[in-house]
């Protein structure tokens, strides 16, 4: 997957970005290109917004316990896997305007960089050091854009 949190690793996932186009179809899952733009925001809302709430003590553990291993380990997620709530983006959005958030995100993380990630608190998962907030953001970038044959 490479490192996004770096140039060369951004530079890649960036072009992949490029390579949709409003037309662009999924070759599996419901989603529209549009609405995958959107759903892939969601990890960057959490980490640099306040736009969703934590979740609380219970919620948070079942999710390190749960959740945590699938989102930062090694493994693909599956086709056609389930997402948390948060994530699953009703209705159209602009396609363009997805686009270039979503670039400005992946742009924004790379600029930060691997020391500011080391350590930094997830919104549900605790502190990740930066090999995990790296798989975090490529491997779902990585799912939803092979997804859609970029």
């Amino acid at each position: 997957m490479g490192n996004i949190l770096e140039r060369e690793g951004a530079d890649k996932m960036i072009g992949r970005i490029n390579n949709l186009s409003e037309k662009t179809e999924a070759q599996w899952g419901k989603m529209k290109v549009d609405q995958m733009l959107a759903h892939c925001c969601v990890a960057y809302d959490m980490t640099f917004t306040d736009k969703y709430p934590k979740p609380n003590g219970i919620k948070r553990f079942f999710i390190k316990l749960f959740a945590k291993p699938v989102v930062v380990g090694p493994k693909p997620y599956p086709k056609n896997s389930r997402t948390a709530p948060e994530f699953i983006i009703e209705g159209r959005r602009d396609f363009e305007e997805e686009k270039a958030r979503l670039i400005a995100y992946v742009r924004k993380a790379q600029e930060l960089g691997p020391n500011d990630f080391d350590g930094r608190e997830s919104h549900a998962m605790g502190a990740l050091s930066s090999d995990e907030w790296n798989t975090l953001f490529a491997k779902h970038l990585d799912h939803h854009l092979t997804q859609f044959g970029v």
